[in-house]
């Protein structure tokens, strides 16, 4: 007799739109959490939407992805909204003006960097002198403290120890550091002791910020889907707080690592780089530290969108050292005993299963026996045969559709880098001229069996290939797209109602 899925919650039909945070408008280099984000629920809102999508919300590092981030758990800092900070005297008119002065067309993490930590360090200093015990109703911070003890505290010490070694990777600093167990027992500077209360203070801001934009969201029909990467970087708190969950050796440098397999769009596969999980010393705690990350999640989010899927069935392992991600080899892991653990802690989560690229029979077995929606593309979808799983006839109803996603081209960019036979393709089978493509995905997604429709705001707002958030492998010129105020009005005069009347139509 067949088990039933451990979860089964999307059965209802809904659409969605898909914008991260850093994209949204502000005068302050990058989106955050203010007034940006409640005018963009209230467009859902007025739209007939009721999902917006949104990327990892992690501080980022390096190459500015919130792909690979410092923590697992923590929110980044620049998405803190400052004008709270301003109104209450945190924050000097002049100290926000600074940041006023960064681009409003695009995120410049460079100038970002050196512009809004001084201000923030400021907005601290200032608020430890108030010797206040919270701001505005933000609740206790001695009681934030308490309640993410798990792994605030390492986290905030990891990234003031970062600071003071000048910012390397944790594999370089002093021997004596380069573990939580090991730096816990060592002698802590005032300045470094002084850095990690800063750092308690941002997670502080950005968590009741968060808290009370969701709240808002709630009330507006709106729930918020977050991505949650399934491997963490290696320069994070997550490795160095619990080098034993992780493949490494004995001085903490992985002994195999992340990525996929070659295939019809990379010769060498995609070498990611990510420390591997020791799957047996997770077993042993009863998947403690996952759990504990999907409860982190779902304080941050109302549907959590499990990035890369497959890992859970078998993870794609290349020995440290390999320069392409050729020489790997598919490792079984215990998928179905990870997803019985994280359901008996949390029966009503709702999760995603982004189950795009290699997904092979094992695979689809796990996601049916979690009840995990899946994924279709419907840029993944043209110029084969009718049997192509991403071609709406072929959906199931326990299914996400999207036009595209933050790795994907915008449909309009992407349908005019198509060759003639496959645009054909594509006009034959929805029955259009092409001419308003992105729109024309968007209807198609509208009209198709998924439960679950999702569109980037790149093509509700029809833009072409300069609108691009993310383009997988290209080593910059990542993740700085950003909208202005005005376009999101345009948008929403010339098609909220049409919009939403569609969604009726359709019964979403």
């Amino acid at each position: 007799m067949r088990q039933a899925p451990l979860y089964n919650w999307l059965n209802e039909r809904t659409a969605g739109a898909l914008l991260h945070v850093s994209s949204l408008p502000s005068d302050t280099g990058i989106g955050n959490l203010g007034e940006g984000a409640y005018r963009y629920i209230d467009f859902l809102h007025n739209s007939g939407l009721s999902v917006w999508q949104i990327c990892p919300l992690g501080p980022t590092g390096f190459g500015d992805s919130p792909y690979q981030c410092f923590s697992a758990f923590a929110g980044n800092p620049y998405f803190i909204d400052l004008k709270p900070l301003l109104a209450e005297g945190l924050i000097t008119d002049e100290e926000y003006e600074s940041l006023a002065a960064l681009p409003r067309e695009h995120v410049d993490y460079g100038a970002l960097y050196h512009a809004i930590w001084p201000v923030l360090g400021a907005a601290y200093q200032r608020f430890k002198a108030s010797k206040k015990k919270q701001f505005l109703d933000y609740g206790s911070i001695t009681k934030f403290r308490k309640a993410q003890a798990a792994w605030l505290e390492d986290y905030a010490l990891f990234l003031a120890l970062k600071q003071d070694f000048g910012g390397g990777c944790w594999l370089d600093w002093p021997a004596a550091y380069r573990s939580a167990a090991s730096a816990r027992t060592q002698e802590i500077s005032d300045s470094v002791r002084e850095a990690a209360d800063a750092h308690v203070f941002y997670q502080y801001l950005f968590y009741a910020q968060l808290a009370q934009l969701r709240a808002y969201a709630g009330r507006q029909g709106v729930e918020i889907m977050g991505d949650a990467p399934i491997f963490v970087a290696l320069d994070s708190a997550d490795v160095w707080a619990n080098p034993e969950l992780f493949q490494l050796d004995k001085d903490g440098h992985p002994k195999a690592v992340a990525g996929v397999p070659p295939d019809y769009f990379a010769a060498d596969g995609q070498l990611w780089g990510n420390p591997l999980y020791d799957w047996k010393a997770h077993l042993k705690t009863d998947f403690a530290w996952w759990i504990q990350r999907i409860q982190s999640n779902l304080e941050f989010y109302d549907i959590v969108r499990l990035d890369h899927f497959r890992g859970f069935e078998s993870y794609w392992s290349v020995p440290a050292g390999e320069k392409t991600a050729r020489n790997g080899t598919w490792t079984p892991c215990p998928g179905l005993e990870l997803f019985q653990a994280i359901r008996a802690a949390c029966p009503e989560a709702k999760l995603v299963a982004e189950d795009l690229g290699i997904i092979t029979d094992e695979v689809n077995a796990l996601r049916q026996a979690t009840g995990l929606p899946g994924m279709a593309v419907l840029q993944f979808a043209f110029g084969g045969e009718a049997d192509n799983a991403y071609l709406p006839h072929n959906y199931e109803r326990n299914c996400v559709v999207y036009s595209g996603t933050h790795d994907n081209d915008t449909t309009i960019g992407w349908y005019q880098g198509l060759d003639e036979v496959t645009q054909d393709h594509i006009r034959r089978y929805i029955g259009v001229s092409g001419d308003e493509i992105a729109w024309d995905f968007i209807r198609l997604a509208i009209k198709s069996s998924a439960h679950l429709a999702v569109f980037p705001l790149q093509d509700l707002m029809s833009l072409g290939s300069e609108a691009r958030l993310n383009t997988p492998g290209a080593p910059t010129g990542n993740w700085q797209w950003r909208y202005l105020p005005h376009q999101l009005d345009a948008l929403e005069t010339q098609s909220a109602d049409y919009l939403r009347d569609l969604l009726q139509l359709y019964g979403r």
